[in-house]
């Protein structure tokens, strides 16, 4: 989707495999693995800009897993990610912007967000913590904070990972049949699967209201989980790319200079 028009989810395939098949699929992550390090590397030496990765999805639409997949082989040193749970009583007495802006990536970081300030935009509403004039006021701020955090040097990519009702049921039945996934499996994911068409309504909204030219969204179909992370593991690549971080230069008095 471009920025500024619709995000049109219903529309959307969430099975579609874009061109890949699980062979190619695994060659494709490999090298874009490989890739996303070195250039890592240069971003956390150059130490001027940073890269935050945003990702969204309902209840099991491979987020963890995308994670792992696509941050594999990337220096920790150079890398944070933040999952966002229910507020903390502490940042329940600030703004709700507070507890993103303090887990913002430094300069020379690659952040990833698990979640992030769109469950303000989205969750809240559903719960009946804000109502619609609310919801649309928080469009505008999050468009003006994410222009902020673009001019000071944070490159931002937002992925929504699209997944199938069909297939959330497989995965979270199979949470409930495996032992040793069990322990992922919240009640509170039936609720909210309950309310699937109100949840990806306002994801729509949402996403179709924020989606700029300085913090554009991108749609990944999340059926499957080796499509979604070669897409995002493409996305971050590509905007590294485009950053096109520099080492920089050595110290002027090194030649000659010998190691005893």
């Amino acid at each position: 989707m471009g920025p500024g028009g619709p995000a049109n989810l219903s529309q959307r395939d969430t099975g579609d495999k874009l061109g890949l098949d699980k062979d190619t699929a695994r060659v494709e992550l490999d090298a874009l693995n490989a890739r996303l390090a070195m250039l890592q590397s240069r971003l956390y030496a150059e130490r001027r800009r940073s890269v935050l990765l945003v990702l969204q999805g309902l209840d099991s639409s491979g987020k963890d897993g995308t994670i792992k997949r696509v941050l594999t082989g990337v220096n920790p040193m150079g890398c944070h990610v933040t999952s966002f749970r229910a507020p903390t009583e502490t940042e329940l007495d600030h703004d709700y912007l507070w507890r993103i802006h303090e887990a913002m990536p430094a300069r020379g970081q690659i952040g990833c967000f698990n979640r992030s300030h769109y469950e303000d935009l989205v969750t809240t509403v559903v719960l009946g913590l804000i109502g619609d004039a609310e919801r649309k006021h928080r469009y505008e701020q999050v468009r003006h904070f994410e222009r902020t955090l673009h001019d000071e040097g944070t490159t931002i990519v937002k992925v929504f990972l699209n997944l199938g009702k069909d297939e959330q049921r497989e995965r979270l039945q199979a949470r409930l049949d495996d032992p040793e996934k069990r322990w992922k499996f919240n009640r509170g994911d039936l609720e909210t699967r309950k309310r699937w068409g109100e949840y990806m309504h306002l994801y729509d909204q949402a996403i179709s209201h924020t989606s700029t030219d300085w913090a554009p969204w991108y749609v990944v179909p999340a059926d499957h989980k080796w499509v979604s992370a070669v897409a995002v593991a493409t996305l971050l690549v590509d905007a590294l790319e485009t950053m096109d971080p520099q080492i920089p230069p050595p110290a002027d008095d090194l030649d000659g200079l010998e190691v005893v």
